[in-house]
């Protein structure tokens, strides 16, 4: 059973992946040579092998040679892949982490199944249907596999809350938990807006427009979209925020591919931000569907990208399902911006020259310095409004180039992030004090002017960092404090509140959101670099 189920996936495969320029003799052909070569294995080979391990593999091997993002999905994987793009998951709508073994709530998602029974910030969960979760040494996996699953189930969970005498018993129904995309949204100054957006998903439009009228509301006039580290998602989603920025009808994007005709995606006109001043950050995480939003502005002098260089992804995948649930995620198209560019890093030296090549970039001087970066003649374009020169093949180049700021960054301050103290100092610390915190300060703002660590508090966490092997460096400290401190800061904030006050405590000293901001409020600055005559 097992043979014939990994010959008739491999042989879908080979039907539908292999150059179709081939006659159906020599598809078959081929088909028939790998379900051979597993028979014989099968039937014949010296050890036990695990035949679906083995088709697996071959798939793999077989996408990676046609170019670095046509990828095969395991079953048990499509899921969580969609998930986050689906915008939802299925489940009880609690924010968590692990401290010392036990799973304490960090927050219940507003309007989710847990705060509408009454779980609170803080509560530890003890057992979950009857079986106990704490003290066993539980993964963050295996408290997800418990507490999420089709809506309309039932979890019963024991919980234990500071303050009272018994553990506190809750039966919640799984429902439909909304995955956002919109990081954080606020006023940077009077009439500048900021949206941070980690991906493109199916929920990404309505989450940005509902940030827009929160916004409108605080009277914004201009935007700063950050785009840093979002690695894409549906392009459709881009396109219905870029088509916000139009008056009339632009092409945004278009595709193209041996199979797949060409296909147009055009504003519709009248866009809400129509006449405000853009800009849209980036750096080399940002790829696909952020780099089809930077496109079309940058291509139609609409808005500047300030920061650095992005990934240069410009492959269309498409998603096409396998007998046994799992999915290949096929390169079917490239797409282009809007003055026919294509912004997609060469691949002909093969994936893993591919990957290399990508990470020179922290070796070679490019997040320093712009002059690093060379683009062939070949690939030179003209903006179609102010003829200014783009180039395409490597990633969207900004009109205002941020360098990386790494003053604080030190042997010290890597250590501490790789061995994951922030966070976990952060949640003690914000489980710790939750109560002296909330009812010390009134709002957010006002942790965010008043608040400080203590030096008891600062000596607490060179200790814990100790405990888990960072040796102290005294001058590397000094270096660092500033940065150690605010993002501490940052990380307790949002273990009160949300990752929006998170954002706007770590972004007070961001060199890159500065700069746009300077220049956005700047009209005859923000003029020139548009190439305005």
């Amino acid at each position: 059973m097992m043979i014939r189920k990994t010959i008739t996936i491999l042989g879908f495969i080979i039907l539908s992946i292999i150059n179709q320029s081939v006659s159906a003799q020599a598809l078959n052909e081929n088909a028939f040579k790998i379900g051979r070569t597993l028979n014989l294995i099968d039937a014949y080979y010296v050890d036990t092998v695990n035949l679906d391990q083995l088709s697996e593999k071959a798939i793999v091997e077989i996408l990676k040679n046609l170019d670095p993002h046509s990828v095969y999905i395991s079953a048990k994987d499509v899921k969580e892949m969609n998930e986050p793009l689906n915008g939802n998951f299925e489940g009880i709508g609690i924010q968590f982490n692990l401290l010392r073994d036990t799973i304490i709530v960090v927050e219940p998602i507003p309007g989710g199944p847990s705060e509408k029974v009454g779980l609170h910030a803080g509560d530890r969960i003890v057992t979950i249907d009857g079986e106990k979760v704490t003290g066993v040494g539980i993964s963050t996996t295996g408290v997800r596999k418990r507490l999420m699953g089709m809506k309309g189930t039932k979890v019963n969970l024991n919980v234990y809350r500071k303050g009272e005498p018994k553990l506190l018993d809750f039966t919640i129904v799984r429902d439909k938990i909304p995955i956002t995309s919109v990081d954080a949204a606020y006023m940077l100054d009077k009439e500048t807006g900021y949206i941070k957006l980690n991906k493109f998903a199916a929920t990404t439009n309505q989450e940005f427009s509902d940030s827009l009228n929160a916004l409108k509301k605080e009277g914004f006039k201009n935007i700063i979209i950050d785009l840093r580290g979002n690695g894409g998602g549906y392009m459709v989603a881009a396109t219905d925020i870029a088509d916000k920025f139009f008056p009339g009808k632009k092409l945004l994007v278009y595709l193209n591919g041996r199979k797949t005709p060409k296909q147009e995606y055009v504003s519709l006109g009248g866009g809400i931000l129509s006449n405000a001043r853009v800009a849209i950050l980036t750096d080399e995480g940002s790829a696909s569907a952020s780099e089809i939003l930077a496109g079309a502005l940058q291509d139609w002098d609409r808005g500047l990208i300030v920061g650095r260089r992005t990934f240069g992804k410009g492959l269309v995948q498409n998603g096409f399902y396998l007998p046994d649930g799992s999915m290949i995620r096929l390169t079917i198209a490239r797409y282009y911006t809007p003055t026919g560019r294509s912004i997609q890093r060469p691949y002909n030296e093969g994936y893993d020259k591919y990957i290399e090549n990508f990470y020179k970039r922290y070796t070679d001087g490019e997040l320093m310095t712009p002059d690093s970066i060379h683009f062939p003649d070949s690939l030179k374009y003209k903006t179609l409004v102010n003829k200014r020169i783009v180039y395409g093949g490597g990633g969207i180049m900004p009109d205002l180039f941020v360098p990386a700021d790494t003053a604080n960054y030190t042997d010290y301050y890597r250590s501490l992030i790789r061995k994951g103290l922030f966070n976990s100092f952060a949640l003690e610390y914000s489980d710790k004090n939750r109560k002296s915190i909330t009812s010390g300060y009134k709002t957010f703002d006002d942790f965010r002017n008043k608040f400080n660590f203590t030096k008891e508090d600062v000596d607490a966490f060179i200790k814990k960092a100790e405990d888990s092997g960072v040796k102290y460096d005294g001058a590397q400290f000094t270096r660092s404090r500033d940065e150690i401190l605010r993002i501490l800061k940052g990380l307790v904030s949002a273990n009160i509140w949300q990752s929006n006050e998170y954002y706007r405590i770590v972004n007070e000293n961001d060199v890159v959101i500065e700069k746009a901001l300077k220049v956005i409020n700047d009209k005859v600055q923000y003029n020139k670099l548009l190439g305005v005559k």
